[in-house]
């Protein structure tokens, strides 16, 4: 398999004279909602079956990195999240960086500082990872551009953050990109890689490009089990294989139904991949739960209205307790109504994240 280096020349570590000073960088970045799930990978942070996502809009991250010449050895970095300095996101963050200084060497050179937000809550299955490092990523890959003009062209500008994102969070590298995105080779989609994500914005229907997710919030508190922790409970999941094969097959699917418009199928295999993967966690060893009573509650209700009114409306979810209302635009003022008047008592404080899909990161 290629790697990056097979791509870009990575980046120097000399910085010319007339850039070697203090500066930032500052972007947004959403989250993006799995469709086809990851979940399963090898090394490194690469996937096992490929994923297909939708970008969301308002669950997003807000990033700004700065950067101070210094002179002495190894990487430095401060780190912030709402204001307040967060050791253990530092840790992992650090961690990360030191990761990718194979293709970013000039980072020893500065001291860093990362300074983040959230719109949403964080570690709680709404994909905090993919929107915070995909943002930081942007982040990176701008400051390389500012100090060497070797990232001009925006499409190898996305591929390079897409990687460089992937190695933090794999969901993170389908977050670059607008609209939909897939990651992993496939062989419908010749661009395709395991190495970084496409954009599939050109094989959307546009049904599909202003299509909503109501993301309800059952629970904000933090996931008893991590989704890094539930990647590795697949090396010994004894429907591993039979899930990474139908996880291929229900892609092809996914990209009819994309092209075509096809409301009803796209929202059979949201919702057949979301409980698939919570049966995946319920099958591991040893065995977890996520989805809490009021999550049942809703997909049942859902179902029940969905039938009634022949409202086409879905749920997916991500790997917590929180669903996705997944729902076209000519619908909204019944799906909102059906939220508020019988799903809104599951919800914490009638809480829910109105999103839909959107253009994708935007530099502040």
């Amino acid at each position: 398999m290629e790697d990056l280096k097979d791509i870009f020349s990575p980046a120097p570590a000399e910085v010319p004279a007339d850039k070697y000073e203090a500066g930032s960088v500052h972007w947004q970045s959403p989250s993006n909602i799995a469709i086809i799930k990851y979940w399963g990978k090898r090394p490194v942070q690469l996937p096992q079956n490929p994923s297909l996502s939708l970008t969301l809009t308002n669950a997003r991250t807000e990033t700004r990195l700065s950067y101070e010449p210094k002179d002495s050895d190894g990487m430095e970095l401060e780190f912030f999240f709402d204001g307040e300095p967060a050791p253990r996101f530092r840790e992992r963050v650090l961690h990360y960086l030191e990761s990718v200084k194979t293709y970013l060497p000039f980072l020893e050179r500065f001291r860093l500082t990362v300074q983040t937000v959230n719109s949403f809550p964080h570690s709680a299955g709404i994909a905090s990872s993919a929107s915070a490092m995909s943002a930081l990523a942007l982040c990176l890959c701008s400051m390389e551009d500012k100090l060497f003009g070797s990232l001009s062209d925006d499409s190898l500008f996305d591929k390079k953050a897409s990687f460089l994102a992937r190695l933090g969070s794999g969901s993170a590298a389908r977050s670059i990109f607008g609209y939909a995105a897939l990651w992993g080779q496939a062989s419908r989609v010749p661009e395709s890689s395991d190495l970084f994500a496409v954009s599939l914005e050109d094989r959307l229907h546009p049904v599909f490009k202003n299509f909503h997710d109501d993301i309800l919030i059952v629970s904000a508190d933090e996931k008893p089990v991590s989704s890094r922790a539930g990647h590795q409970l697949m090396d010994t999941n004894p429907y591993a294989p039979a899930r990474y094969a139908r996880a291929k097959q229900r892609l092809d699917k996914l990209l009819d139904a994309l092209s075509a418009g096809d409301v009803a199928r796209f929202g059979q295999i949201a919702e057949q991949e979301a409980l698939e993967l919570h049966g995946l966690m319920m099958t591991s060893e040893p065995p977890y739960l996520l989805m809490q009573p009021e999550t049942v509650a809703i997909i049942e209700r859902l179902r029940r209205y969905r039938e009634r009114e022949d409202i086409p409306v879905f749920f997916t979810l991500d790997a917590g307790p929180n669903v996705h209302l997944l729902y076209p635009e000519e619908v909204i003022a019944d799906v909102r109504g059906f939220l508020q008047e019988e799903l809104a008592p599951y919800l914490l404080n009638n809480t829910f994240i109105p999103d839909f899909v959107g253009e994708g990161p935007e530099e502040v």
